[in-house]
């Protein structure tokens, strides 16, 4: 299993609606499903004695106090930008500075791994002798896909090529979406980037706790080369395995098809609205979407979803 990846060359997609609810429950993370997403006392906690108020404050602990020792001046300064966020009013807005990361998204692109370990420019032909496979049909092709990532500790699909057009072109829209896994304590956040083909995620806490320079956690790599001649598309990923599993690392793949490949107009219209109406986006439809499709039950620790 791959470790920790570097962090993402165009940042991350944070909107003004998670900049300003961050200062509603710190960091944003926990939605009990009894509770909602504001427990009691939310938003009064400040500086790291707000962050310890985060249920997964314990997973994060050591690389925030790291930050604390090794580079004090940042992790000041990030301490004095989320005070700064609690006086932003609702609908505060920075997306001219998203805008311009994601110009800059190209950049840094050209090692081929990434510091700790995931892969940069990963191609199918490390995986499997392309010209090969284009000689056997697509029902071949998938079975060979399936049956080789099967023994693997990972998440891997075969898409059809109609679905990830879509969710192609709608990824070049709206680039990046809040996602909600499933935890014991209710859930946990995450945020999901597109940048080329792949699709990275990390943890809320990480991008608020990191900015720009926080690490994915689980890289989505998408192949289309086979798309135009065989009507598919392969799919597998890269995970850091110290903060996720592969069930849960299947529930967030999953979830980018319900909501980048969905017919249902009100499912894509919350990505939309994260991605160009941010001020309006509520986080709480996410979870709400998640339990109506089935995912939010279905992919609970323990269990995992059929990847066909």
């Amino acid at each position: 299993m791959a470790a920790m990846a570097g962090p993402l060359a165009q940042g991350w997609g944070l909107g003004a609606a998670l900049r300003s609810r961050a200062a509603l429950r710190p960091l944003g993370l926990l939605a009990p499903p009894a509770r909602g997403v504001l427990g009691p006392g939310a938003g009064s906690g400040s500086g790291e004695a707000g962050l310890e108020e985060n249920p997964f404050y314990g997973k994060y602990r050591h690389k925030i106090q790291e930050l604390r020792r090794s580079s004090p001046d940042v992790f000041e300064s990030r301490m004095e930008k989320r005070s700064e966020v609690k006086k932003q009013p609702v609908g505060y807005s920075k997306q001219g500075e998203f805008i311009r990361c994601m110009e800059e998204k190209a950049e840094g692109l050209g090692a081929k791994t990434s510091k700790g370990g995931f892969t940069k420019d990963k191609t199918l032909d490390s995986i499997l002798n392309v010209e090969m496979v284009k000689e056997k049909s697509a029902e071949e092709i998938k079975q060979i896909w399936n049956q080789y990532f099967s023994a693997k500790d990972t998440v891997y699909a075969v898409i059809p090529a109609e679905k990830f057009d879509l969710m192609w072109k709608r990824a070049q829209k709206c680039p990046s979406f809040l996602y909600a896994l499933p935890r014991k304590e209710g859930y946990e956040f995450f945020v999901g980037q597109w940048s080329g083909t792949e699709l990275h995620f990390t943890s809320l806490i990480n991008v608020q706790t990191q900015g720009e320079t926080a690490p994915s956690q689980l890289v989505l790599y998408h192949y289309p080369e086979l798309q135009k001649e065989k009507g598919i598309v392969l799919m597998t990923a890269e995970m850091d395995s110290k903060f996720l599993v592969v069930h849960q690392a299947q529930c967030l793949a999953n979830q980018a098809q319900l909501f980048y490949a969905t017919d249902r107009s009100e499912t894509y219209e919350l990505v939309e609205t994260f991605n160009h109406r941010s001020s309006e986006f509520k986080y709480m439809s996410v979870i709400a979407e998640l339990e109506q499709s089935g995912l939010g039950r279905e992919l609970r620790p323990g269990q995992v979803s059929d990847k066909s």
